[in-house]
């Protein structure tokens, strides 16, 4: 972790890496995001407001994240602090507080932005480290990542920050940093169907496209070639130019394309999709998480083997790590696709929590309540409870469970396929029962 300048002091600019060189310095030389950075949008009236806030950007790889934290940092004049989500943890949180404490009180006070790289790889307890300090002011925290934070990011720390959606790159974009890099001599000119190859194969990701240039550069000048052409391209970079859609889908619309395949109980389609992530490079990790969820919420009870099978195909991976750990989550995502969909648990959750948001909390009716102690028992805690293992078939019928007044909400409704046929009939009869009890 260290309080980054925009370029080493130490690197003249002929060693600095490509993506450094090309690293814009100034807002106006950010090529893409101008939803967000155009004129009067969202992160241009940011950086024009003149004080900083704190927020999460969101986005495939490569599109710009810590160029736009880095250029916010110079925006306002503020000491910029990088932590690694991957290699970090709370000592290195603890040492941006000090450096922030030091800046602030120092000779000239200076403000503190902490940018923090792949935030979704801290877990709760790193992430809540950042909170007292954030609402303090004592730096405008900026974190970076390539997952959706709704799932990934605590939500006391998300309340606390906006939110910016940033969008891989077209291929326009990339074709404006091609004519960067040959502008400042660091590739040759190169002809028009391996430039639209390199783009197709960048796929939105700018990093990608300059370490890309970088390789061709250095082997253009070792072997004497220029212009650069398609076939030279694939005969220096062979497995890596697998070619790549030339629509550019990003990586969300990816695993949306996933997920609606298993939702829609098409196992070539739900395959294809799997591969095509993994070959554009996500995390087998990642696509295990998915598929966790997708048990979850399109077979669910319908087959409650698909949620066992997530997760075995998830400890698979990890003790096989790739490529053969990758056949046990391709064996998932088949199973997925062809088991019974019900989505009826899921509709039932969140029919649940709207109406806990609703009503606020309601008291436990008394037979429900614990009464551990002698008082409790006099105020009439427990009293009139059913043991249902002591009834007829393990169910008091006639027992009410929810709170006095309350009327049956039906959250849960079984759907006919599956397992929850089944389910539906074991619910009808205990209903009935009840009905029977009065």
């Amino acid at each position: 972790m260290t309080a980054t300048p925009s370029s080493p002091p130490h690197l003249s600019a002929s060693h600095q890496p490509l993506a450094e060189r090309l690293r814009p310095r100034a807002l106006g030389e950010v090529i893409g995001q101008q939803h967000l950075l155009g004129e009067g949008l969202a992160l241009r009236l940011a950086f024009e407001s003149g004080q900083p806030h704190s927020c999460i950007l969101w986005g495939p790889p490569g599109v710009g994240k810590t160029t736009i934290a880095r250029l916010m940092a110079n925006a306002f004049d503020a000491q910029f602090i990088t932590i690694s989500a991957v290699l970090g943890g709370v000592k290195d949180i603890r040492e941006a507080v000090e450096k922030a404490e030091l800046a602030r009180t120092g000779l000239h006070p200076q403000r503190t932005i902490v940018f923090v790289d792949e935030v979704h790889r801290f877990n709760k307890s790193q992430q809540d480290a950042f909170l007292p300090h954030v609402e303090s002011g004592l730096f405008t925290f900026i974190g970076a990542t390539t997952e959706n934070p709704s799932f990934e990011v605590n939500s006391a720390l998300l309340s606390r920050a906006a939110v910016y959606v940033l969008q891989a790159l077209d291929e326009e974009d990339l074709h404006q940093i091609v004519l960067k890099a040959q502008a400042i001599g660091a590739i040759a000119s190169i002809e028009a169907d391996a430039e639209q190859r390199l783009i197709a194969y960048a796929d939105g990701d700018a990093r990608r496209l300059l370490n890309t240039l970088e390789t061709l550069a250095v082997a253009a000048e070792r072997e004497k070639i220029a212009p650069i052409t398609d076939a030279w391209l694939m005969k220096v970079l062979g497995e890596r130019m697998r070619r790549y859609d030339k629509g550019g889908e990003q990586f969300y619309d990816t695993i949306s394309a996933l997920h609606k395949s298993v939702r829609g109980s098409d196992p070539d389609a739900a395959l294809y999709w799997f591969v095509r992530m993994l070959d554009g490079g996500a995390d087998p990790r990642y696509m295990a998480r998915r598929f966790i969820r997708m048990a979850s919420e399109d077979v669910g009870l319908a087959d409650p083997r698909a949620l066992r099978m997530a997760l075995d195909a998830a400890d698979v991976y990890e003790r096989l790590g790739s490529p053969e750990g990758e056949l046990a989550l391709a064996e998932c995502v088949v199973y997925l696709a062809i088991a019974p969909k019900s989505n009826a648990v899921y509709k039932a959750f969140n029919a649940a929590k709207a109406l806990v948001k609703k009503e606020g909390t309601r008291p436990v009716p008394l037979h429900l309540r614990n009464a551990p102690t002698q008082l409790m028992k006099q105020l009439d805690y427990g009293k009139g409870y059913r043991y249902a293992h002591d009834e007829a078939e393990g169910f008091a019928a006639g027992e009410t469970y929810l709170p006095d007044g309350m009327a049956e909400p039906g959250f849960y409704k079984p759907v006919n396929r599956g397992l929850e046929i089944k389910i539906a009939e074991k619910l009808e009869q205990l209903k009935k029962r009840n009905r029977a009890q009065g």
